[in-house]
């Protein structure tokens, strides 16, 4: 009898070991409380990554004092315009981001914490396309699937695309979605063409939902004037339909998309660049939005840039 106690209590002993373990990395970054932050920036790019944090996806608060956690040091123009960060599954943060005006290539940093960063890389995306104009709006998109990083973004190559009407003011500029992909951002797969839908398209942004990718993209035409958001889904990131939707932005000129799932619904941010303001719009199944531009608030000047979320300690440390 007594050795059956002796083992009962040996038994609750180990249990309770068990129990009270230190989660692992993995762990405590899933089991954390989620909030959502927005990078991005302002001016020109010239001061480099700006950051926000907000507990509903509504209302946006500055963070460092409205300061930049990292100058520009890359590109002809030294800029660090459109900010993407996304994070791994190890809990590292990778952020590319547009580097000049005119420039083959983009720019390229990690961190642990979003506050002290790796040496600026630039990944020269476009070097092979003789005659690319530019490199705009790279964004990231890491599929947990295959542990593989998506890099897309807009180019103009001269006469590699039907020629469509523009505007005087962007006279030659056509562009269309390339991308690479990655796993370490050390070595990268060959340039290819990410998405052509048969108009000049920029700021592409992807969303996992419930197993489908779903793709918004900014219709670029300037003659007759679109800059409206569109939406596509395919079951994986890449070979996206180029039957888009119709506009899923209103009667303003909208650019920069950036999606977030909050509770129920998903939220799509975009820079009213002609007006100065933040608009969003959103949405429970996809297809149906509602334009919630008047309930959200942005710090003032805020630019393009993406919405992800972090842990709370993640979010504790930069306040």
């Amino acid at each position: 009898m007594k050795n059956l106690i002796y083992l009962c209590i040996l038994l609750i002993i180990l249990m309770d070991s068990c129990n009270s373990r230190k989660p692992t990395n993995t762990e405590t970054m899933n089991n954390d409380k989620e909030v959502y932050l927005f990078s991005y920036f302002k001016g020109n790019g010239e001061d480099g990554l700006h950051l926000a944090y907000s507990t509903d996806g509504l209302a946006w608060n500055s963070l460092n004092d409205d300061s930049s956690y990292l100058k520009p040091k890359l590109g002809k123009d030294k800029l660090m315009r459109d900010p993407s960060i996304a994070q791994d599954d190890k809990g590292t943060f990778h952020m590319v981001w547009t580097t000049g005006w005119w420039d083959r290539g983009i720019g390229y940093a990690s961190s642990k914490d979003l506050m002290n960063w790796t040496e600026q890389k630039n990944i020269p995306v476009m070097e092979k396309y003789e005659g690319t104009r530019n490199s705009w709006a790279p964004e990231l998109f890491y599929d947990s699937e295959d542990k593989t990083f998506y890099i897309f973004w807009a180019s103009t190559v001269p006469d590699m695309f039907l020629e469509i009407p523009t505007s005087e003011s962007e006279k030659g500029l056509n562009h269309r979605q390339f991308y690479v992909t990655t796993k370490d951002f050390i070595s990268f797969s060959e340039t290819k063409i990410f998405f052509d839908p048969g108009f000049s398209v920029i700021d592409g942004s992807i969303l996992k939902k419930n197993n489908t990718y779903f793709l918004f993209v900014k219709n670029e035409n300037s003659n007759p004037p679109e800059k409206n958001i569109r939406i596509t889904s395919n079951s994986k990131p890449y070979d996206f339909p180029v039957n888009v939707s119709e506009p899923i932005t209103g009667k303003y000129w909208a650019e920069g998309p950036a999606p977030l799932e909050v509770g129920n619904y998903v939220y799509v941010y975009f820079d009213k660049y002609v007006d100065h303001r933040y608009g969003a719009i959103r949405s429970k199944d996809m297809i149906n939005w509602e334009d919630v531009s008047e309930l959200i608030s942005f710090p003032e000047g805020v630019r393009h840039g993406t919405a992800f979320k972090v842990s709370e300690d993640i979010l504790k440390a930069l306040k």
